[in-house]
């Protein structure tokens, strides 16, 4: 298992460094985010090279990390441009290493919400349903 090579790779990935995937995830591995739920190393790269084909300047910063024997957790920061518009969320990767030491499942979790509430057109629609659904906050009487 070889967490610094893996956040190394995702810090500096690009689209020529997709082939690299093989290296560092198994050939049956699983990915889901709150988008996509695949196998396999060849549908994990087509994940990551949609994201090279629909935002400019992707780019990940790891921020922590815990290790537990096999299992690492990342906790990250994504940021990109849409259509000119500045996007970043947090969050964070639960990645389980096979025996080879390449990763056999990878569970990323983060809010899609975060995505939308940053695009001009959902902004509003996002903001207002968070509101209504967020538990009233209770005020202490003195």
């Amino acid at each position: 298992m070889n967490v610094e090579a893996l956040i190394e790779w995702y810090q500096g990935l690009t689209p020529a460094r997709l082939n690299e995937i093989t290296h560092l995830y198994s050939e049956q591995a699983e990915f889901i985010d709150p988008f996509n739920r695949v196998n396999g190393t060849a549908a994990i790269r087509a994940i990551f090279q949609h994201m090279f084909d629909t935002t400019e300047a992707p780019g990940f910063k790891v921020l922590e990390r815990h290790i537990d024997g096999s299992t690492a957790w990342l906790s990250w920061r994504f940021s990109c441009l849409i259509k000119g518009r500045q996007i970043r969320f947090e969050g964070s990767s639960r990645l389980r290493f096979g025996a080879d030491g390449r990763v056999d499942s990878h569970r990323d979790y983060w809010d899609g919400l975060d995505i939308f509430q940053q695009l001009p057109l959902l902004s509003t629609i996002v903001t207002h349903m968070r509101r209504r659904l967020a538990a009233p906050t209770l005020h202490p009487h003195p």
